[in-house]
């Protein structure tokens, strides 16, 4: 317990100045792009990341789990089989994504270079996957660290410079700002590069056992595919969701330039201040998911529930002031970016978003940990679609409109917490009060 809070406290350091830094990044893309740019950003960000998700195909959480629940001396044989499994499918989805980027809307309708930096990014995310989780599983807390924060720093470092030196319109200051979104992947991928080389000798040098290629496979496809289908499924549904509350907005009387201004600011201002904190979660499930499988899988209940206690009660304790700050403090932090009173009131409404957030992001580690990535699948299915369905039947009505969405948001981080919480506790054999372990 002690490793995985000092492995914890590491990560959080981390993250929250590798979060200090994504905000700063978002407040000069505010500024550069407007209003409008933001949102055309925002837009444009969610297909990118889902691609770049399905090039990492969720490598880090499965193979993760299996170097957690595996003896060193199998390590280099698994190393070996996710590797060959990566150069394959990454081949694969090369292929694929040149075929199908070229005809979707959001890239078509920009720069055209923007999809050959999407291209490289593939192969660049797909091996950084691998030595991400090599050291996620041996417990490596400080290379995944130092990557977190050398990704935003780059990023920041290279927008601030190029927006202060030269002046762009504003198609060419996007491209800028996706050319430096790729420039942090290259870094992070030469980073694990020389890292994983490293750590791969002491591998080396031990008496190492073969594994089956078709268990390793297996295996690592069982944590996988039900991890990249979650995750595909949330890319998507982000993906989609900026057209569907423009829909939404326009329907209920809102106009076209007025609808991506209002999504700018929830998307880049609103969301931005609100999940600020989360750094801390993320944390928690970087090193949660090994911990959760090992003690999975030694049947340890009772270090399962205590973990449990402990990670609630830390996401407690930091989740209500941060949710509290950002609420009274809304209209200074919204003014970081711009002036604007709606962006402040979209801050205060999302609160029940933002706290329930926290806890969301250590509930699914547990989950995958757990092996229940199918129920975190189903979860998160029914809970997009009951949100959607929410947001647009409140959103087009023109005595709610944004308000709506917002509500329609809320709701649906309600329901997937509860869901999420309640299968936790059912599968590890206590009360939802955490205060009896069942026989």
């Amino acid at each position: 317990m002690k490793n995985l809070l000092k492995g914890m406290a590491v990560l959080v350091l981390a993250m929250f100045l590798g979060e200090c830094a994504e905000f700063l990044i978002n407040m000069i893309l505010a500024r550069e792009l407007g209003e409008s740019g933001i949102g055309q950003y925002m837009t444009i960000l969610p297909s990118i990341f889902l691609i770049m998700m399905l090039a990492s195909f969720e490598l880090p959480a499965s193979l993760s789990k299996l170097v957690a629940e595996r003896d060193k001396k199998y390590h280099r044989s698994l190393i070996k089989h996710a590797f060959r499994m990566t150069v394959i499918f990454s081949i694969c989805l090369l292929i694929i994504a040149a075929m199908t980027i070229p005809f979707i809307p959001v890239f078509r309708e920009s720069h055209p270079i923007l999809k050959y930096i999407v291209l490289l990014l593939i192969p660049l995310v797909s091996f950084s996957a691998i030595a991400r989780g090599y050291f996620m599983g041996r417990e490596h807390t400080g290379k995944i660290a130092v990557s977190h924060l050398m990704r935003r720093i780059v990023q920041m470092l290279l927008l601030a410079s190029v927006y202060q030196v030269l002046d762009f319109e504003r198609p060419v200051a996007l491209l800028i700002a996706f050319c430096t979104l790729a420039a942090s992947e290259v870094a992070v991928f030469l980073y694990f590069v020389y890292a994983f080389i490293i750590s791969y000798q002491e591998i080396k040098r031990m008496t190492g056992e073969r594994l089956s290629a078709g268990d390793v496979r297996r295996s690592l496809a069982s944590v996988s595919i039900p991890s990249t289908a979650l995750r595909l499924f949330h890319a998507l549904a982000h993906a989609a969701q900026p057209f569907l509350i423009k829909w939404a907005l326009i329907k209920s009387g809102v106009p076209m330039d007025t609808a991506t201004e209002q999504f700018g600011m929830v998307a880049g201002v609103a969301m931005t201040i609100g999940t600020f904190p989360a750094f801390i979660a993320h944390s928690f499930m970087v090193v949660l998911i090994p911990a959760v499988a090992k003690m999975q899988a030694g049947a340890n209940r009772l270090q399962l529930n205590q973990l449990l206690q402990q990670v609630m009660l830390l996401t407690a304790l930091y989740g209500i002031p941060a949710v509290a700050a950002v609420y009274f403090f809304a209209g200074p932090l919204t003014s970081l970016f711009f002036h604007s009173d709606d962006a402040a009131y979209y801050v205060q409404l999302l609160w029940p978003y933002f706290l329930l957030h926290y806890f969301i992001i250590p509930m699914q580690a547990f989950l995958i940990g757990l092996g229940l990535v199918k129920d975190a699948f189903y979860h998160t299915f029914w809970t997009t679609a009951i949100t959607f369905l929410i947001i647009f039947f409140l959103g087009s009505r023109p005595e709610w409109q944004m308000s709506g969405i917002i509500i329609g948001m809320n709701a649906g981080t309600v329901l997937l917490a509860m869901m999420h919480y309640l299968t936790i506790c059912k599968k590890i054999g206590v009360s939802w009060t955490l205060m009896q372990l069942e026989k």
